[in-house]
């Protein structure tokens, strides 16, 4: 056990953990900014993001105000999209970015775009393997079980799948969100790009998330290729 928590293969994430706080760190302080900043029309994102899913034909998605800060997100089970009381409420640039984004999103699943039907699909099943992949690796190596330990791996890989998958998904999002903001004049060119870097920032948290994802999955394979030999 103490092999498995302190060999020196922790190093391996260390640069995955700082991007990680830096990616964190710029989202905030980028959304902080830019939340200070109204836009020029002066329409509180719930408004903005009904006005665009009513452009978008997607009447029949409501909308629902939730807690937590920066917890907004299109469920597409529920085929809802939830915005955060901070966001929904508030006329800022970087709210209605963030508005957009989501209705971005909700847009990808009406259209059936294959990245987020994929992420969809394998959800389940990653949801599943991210809470077996390591208490197994551990029973694997405790009990000197290869086979128990190719499993976990295995299912740690669609963890690492999951987030690859999840990147192009975000992207996408966020050209629509930028596409719809200007098409509809909600922002003006400015405001637009404003709203992009809140949007680059919050990009980059995912990117952050893949690479350690990763750099964990690496780590895994490097010890259980020392503890073979």
């Amino acid at each position: 056990m103490p092999y498995f928590y302190y060999d020196w293969s922790i190093i391996v994430l260390l640069p995955g953990l700082l991007i990680c706080l830096i990616a964190q760190a710029r989202v905030k302080s980028t959304f902080a900014k830019y939340q200070k900043v109204a836009a020029h029309r002066g329409v509180q994102a719930q408004q903005v993001a009904r006005q665009l899913l009513d452009e978008a034909g997607l009447q029949g998605v409501p909308i629902e105000v939730i807690g937590g800060q920066l917890s907004d997100h299109y469920d597409p089970r529920a085929r809802v999209l939830r915005l955060s009381a901070d966001v929904a409420q508030s006329a800022s640039v970087a709210s209605i970015g963030v508005a957009a984004h989501e209705v971005g999103h909700a847009i990808q699943h009406a259209q059936s775009y294959m990245p987020l039907t994929m992420r969809n699909a394998i959800y389940p099943v990653v949801n599943f393997s991210s809470h077996l992949a390591i208490p197994l690796l551990i029973f694997g190596f405790i009990l000197e079980l290869s086979g128990l330990v190719t499993v976990a791996l295995a299912l740690y890989a669609m963890v690492v799948i999951f987030q690859l998958v999840t990147l192009p998904v975000e992207y996408n999002a966020s050209s629509r969100a930028r596409m719809l903001l200007t098409q509809s004049g909600t922002l003006s060119g400015e405001e637009v790009a404003q709203a992009g870097k809140v949007l680059n920032a919050a990009a980059m948290t995912y990117v952050a998330a893949t690479l350690m994802a990763m750099l964990q999955f690496l780590r895994l394979l490097l010890i259980f290729g020392n503890r073979r030999d």
